[in-house]
């Protein structure tokens, strides 16, 4: 070490170092924060735009349910309930029995509307017969009444001389007058009978309207022997069995037990009038169903209603007062469901979350 006291080295310092102060962290946070909100005004802008432009193509609407066809079936003529053969939630096919009256009253309508357009017939083969035998008879008196005329008119040359007497000529007279008496009757006889076959008696007997009566009485009576049997008008779940019990009496045209189809289904979405713009049939759409969580439907749509939901009210909503207040009305969309193998079962009545696919796309020239 060198004797003496210590020195201080001098420091060299950089003239551009020098020049540049020392960095404030408070300025420097703002600078960052100007920029971050001045990129996030732009990426809002832009996801605005972009939510524009891809806005309104799809039309979703969480006022949809399942609908089914559902029918109160009856049938057209009373009787006694025999038989239910059907149990409540049962499937059952077209055409398949759903319970029968006591067959018994209408077959026997059946066996009396039969005998009587037998009888019918008989009656108008009889009618002929009686036509043919008094024009037969008809035939004969005129003979008879030319032959009368015959000697009544050579009665009437000789009644002035000895040849014939006055009593000779008076009888040819009276007989005569006889077989005109008889010819007349048979042909008057002739003509009623005539009428009684319709005027035309070559007519067959099926033609006849005596038997064409009976006929439509047997057709009835035999279409109220097949409506005893009530069937299913289609596929579907019978529901409501209860209220058919054998022994029942059961009245014309009553509605009795329910079924509810189980192929023609489908979805009715209403969105507001608002989003209908670009709604076409025909439109693809997806739904959900609430019973089914994350299982996702497909459909088209198969129609559009003529008119709003309000307007099928059974008491339409009237303003007759100065209060108006606008509501958006709704519209009733049918949605035909794309049939799925393995798909869970649709049942009336289900709530559903749709969107129809309208294809509409925006574009800039729509601001304008």
């Amino acid at each position: 070490m060198p004797d003496g006291p210590l020195t201080e080295t001098p420091r060299v310092v950089d003239r551009a170092t020098a020049a540049v102060p020392p960095r404030d962290p408070a300025v420097a946070k703002r600078r960052l924060r100007r920029g971050l909100m001045a990129l996030g005004i732009v990426a809002a802008i832009g996801a605005a735009g972009w939510g524009w432009l891809s806005g309104g193509r799809y039309v979703s609407s969480d006022n949809a349910y399942v609908h089914a066809a559902m029918l109160m079936v009856s049938t057209d003529v009373a009787g006694i309930v025999r038989e239910v053969p059907v149990r409540e939630g049962q499937a059952v096919r077209q055409g398949d029995v759903l319970y029968r009256l006591d067959p018994a009253p209408f077959q026997n309508a059946v066996d009396g509307a039969q005998a009587r357009l037998r009888q019918a017939v008989l009656t108008v083969e009889a009618l002929r017969e009686d036509l043919t035998r008094m024009q037969r008879d008809t035939a004969a008196e005129e003979a008879a009444v030319d032959l009368a005329s015959a000697q009544f008119d050579r009665a009437q040359s000789l009644v002035g001389t000895s040849a014939v007497s006055r009593a000779s000529y008076d009888d040819a007279r009276f007989r005569l007058l006889q077989a005109q008496q008889r010819l007349a009757s048979l042909r008057q006889q002739a003509v009623v009978q005539l009428a009684r076959l319709g005027g035309d008696a070559s007519l067959p007997p099926e033609h006849h309207p005596e038997v064409q009566q009976a006929q439509a009485a047997l057709d009835e009576a035999r279409r109220q022997l097949a409506n005893s049997v009530v069937r299913a008008p289609f596929d579907g779940i019978v529901t409501r069995v209860e209220a058919v019990q054998p022994g029942q009496y059961m009245e014309a045209a009553v509605p009795a037990l329910g079924l509810v189809g189980s192929e023609r289904v489908w979805v009715e979405v209403s969105p507001k009038e608002t989003d209908l713009t670009y709604v076409r049939p025909g439109n693809p759409v997806t739904f959900t169903v609430d019973a089914y969580p994350g299982r996702v439907w497909r459909g088209t749509v198969a129609s559009i209603s003529p008119a709003t939901s309000a307007q099928f009210s059974v008491l339409p909503a009237q303003n007759t007062s100065g209060n108006w207040v606008k509501v958006v009305q709704r519209v009733p969309v049918r949605v035909h469901v794309t049939p799925e193998e393995g798909a869970p079962p649709l049942r009336a009545g289900m709530s559903v979350v749709a969107s129809i696919d309208t294809g509409h796309r925006r574009t800039l020239s729509d601001l304008f």
